[in-house]
């Protein structure tokens, strides 16, 4: 890797071709989200869009990985949504009314993107600019992000405008004028936001439209009470002195329909987006199913070639070679891969353990297939054999995620699922005698039973019920550390199965089962051989003891 000073050097006395750095790569995957879908997604925000309101989506962030190196880029998953757009240094407009501008043309959207540059691309790769996008990405008023500054638009004028948080943990390049930095002071001076806008302060605010009640009221006054303490901004805020002076229902009223009449709108923006990403297009769906079956694949893969003398590490690598074989470009998140009691941990990515030994296995690892993700877990006997006492804890745990499915449909609750997988874990461990009362389950399932999958692992949605074409884990579990309050012989142990499952209007679709779950079924898989049992790598002449001189 060339070093950032070299790269500056090399600017003064390249010139290259333009021709060169743009020439179109034509060997690229054929199945990316379609321009189609992504006109599709803007137009259905707009239709939910309040009269007279315009709606900002800014790219994510770069982040430095070290010194000048940065991390690979993950686009904002809503402007990625939108657009179908990978890079920095952008902006998307959605209006909610077409526009006319200065030129007399009209518009009911804008799109500001990086300036092609040839020099920049021969080192951080190909720019769309403004007529890649116009072709690839079927957005037609799209401009280069250095000309958002002087466009004649006041976001001012607009009822309300709609957007999630600005970020405040971005740094200016001085060199860039149109930078991230840049391009979201230009778009707060052109709504004129008030000088303590905050960005926690208007989410807490939307918190409280879309939750207060009178039954947690005093719980949210105290917590408006405690950050007005520590905050000025909270201080001063006229909407936060009315939270904390509630008496009624009729002030919490009130309250609500003052944030709902503010200009500025974070909480729309949660659920227009919300909305939208909870329920996944039949598009969409292609490239979920082939991240579930990536990494089932890579998790049968696993149990087959799995032995003792193997790291969390190797077993973290062969899964993500799997994945990036079929074409997955990254994984959904931080690879999972705990032996023993490192399965207690529920986030656990260290994955250091050189010998994964004769223990519990648990991969929690998902493919990220075109920037849509799976979860899958599977915990496994590394011996090849649960015994009496992982036999146990797993089958209650199985249990718990069949007495879940049976509650999957289009209607249902989420909580209903939720009561009925704790119900089974709770029993289970009260008929093992690993805790005396129900109350007790929450000390080994700390975590809830399912989440949406999509754009991100955690992905949005804001309905209380199920609804036809979702998709959403099923992950109960029980982890039972050292020194817990219970009989040794279950110290160490941890279980979770965690499924994607596609609600259909009669239950579900299970998008997982290519890899098997019950007991049978993973002690057949580990019995058989792997492709990679021969595949020996040679030992490294560093690691070689040196003789001393």
């Amino acid at each position: 890797m060339q070093p950032f000073f070299s790269r500056r050097i090399n600017l003064l006395f390249i010139a290259f071709s333009c021709a060169l750095i743009v020439h179109a790569q034509d060997d690229l995957p054929k199945d990316y989200l379609s321009k189609e879908f992504h006109k599709g997604r803007r137009e259905a925000a707009r239709a939910m869009m309040p009269d007279n309101s315009a709606m900002v989506v800014f790219a994510a962030p770069t982040r430095t990985f070290s010194n000048d190196v940065t991390y690979f880029y993950h686009q904002n998953p809503d402007l990625y949504y939108f657009t179908g757009y990978k890079e920095p240094n952008s902006v998307l407009l959605i209006f909610k009314e077409e526009q006319i501008g200065s030129d007399g043309k009209k518009f009911n959207e804008l799109f500001f993107v990086q300036k092609r540059n040839a020099l920049e691309e021969q080192w951080t790769g190909r720019r769309l600019g403004t007529e890649g996008v116009k072709t690839m990405l079927g957005i037609e008023h799209v401009h280069n992000n250095d000309e958002l500054k002087n466009f004649p638009l006041d976001l001012s004028k607009f009822r309300t405008v709609i957007f999630g948080s600005f970020y405040e943990d971005v740094a200016d390049n001085p060199a860039d004028k149109a930078d991230l930095y840049d391009l979201i002071s230009i778009v707060k001076q052109k709504i004129n936001l008030p000088a303590d806008y905050q960005n926690a302060l208007y989410k807490d605010l939307g918190f409280f439209k879309s939750r207060a009640s009178v039954a947690n009221i005093d719980r949210i006054k105290n917590n408006f009470k405690t950050k007005m303490e520590a905050n000025e901004n909270y201080r001063n805020n006229p909407i936060v002195k009315a939270i904390v002076e509630i008496n009624d229902s009729t002030d919490i009223e009130k309250v609500k329909t003052e944030i709902s009449e503010a200009k500025i709108n974070t909480l729309a923006f949660d659920q227009i987006t919300g909305a939208l990403r909870e329920i996944k297009t039949p598009e969409e769906m292609q490239l979920i199913r082939k991240a579930v079956e990536i990494s089932c694949i890579g998790q049968n893969e696993v149990m087959k070639a799995v032995h003792p003398d193997m790291s969390e590490l190797e077993i973290q690598g062969l899964h993500e070679y799997v994945h990036k074989k079929y074409g997955a470009e990254e994984v959904g998140y931080g690879s999972i891969v705990g032996a023993g009691e490192n399965g207690c941990i529920l986030h656990y990515m260290e994955n250091t353990k050189t010998k994964v030994g004769t223990d519990l296995l648990l991969m929690d690892v998902g493919a990220e297939y075109h920037g849509y993700t799976a979860d899958v877990t599977r915990t496994v006997p590394v011996s090849g054999k649960f015994s009496p006492e992982q036999k146990a804890i797993y089958k209650i745990v199985y249990d718990a995620q069949e007495a879940a499915f049976k509650l999957l449909k289009n209607g249902a609750k989420w909580t209903d699922a939720s009561a009925a997988a704790k119900e089974t874990i709770a029993n289970g461990l009260l008929q093992l005698g690993i805790i005396k009362h129900k109350d007790e389950v929450n000390r080994y399932y700390p975590h809830g039973l399912s989440h949406h999958i999509g754009l991100d692992v955690h992905d949005k949605g804001v309905s209380q019920v199920l609804k036809k074409d979702m998709v959403i884990t099923i992950e109960p579990g029980i982890y039972i550390p050292s020194n817990s309050p219970c009989n040794k012989k279950w110290w160490g142990i941890s279980v979770r199965i965690e499924d994607d499952a596609l609600i259909t209007n009669d239950g579900y679709e299970l998008l997982s089962s290519f890899a098997p779950r019950s007991i049978e079924g993973i002690e057949k898989l580990i019995a058989e051989k792997s492709v990679l049992d021969n595949y020996k790598l040679p030992p490294l002449k560093s690691a070689e003891k040196k003789k001393s001189f």
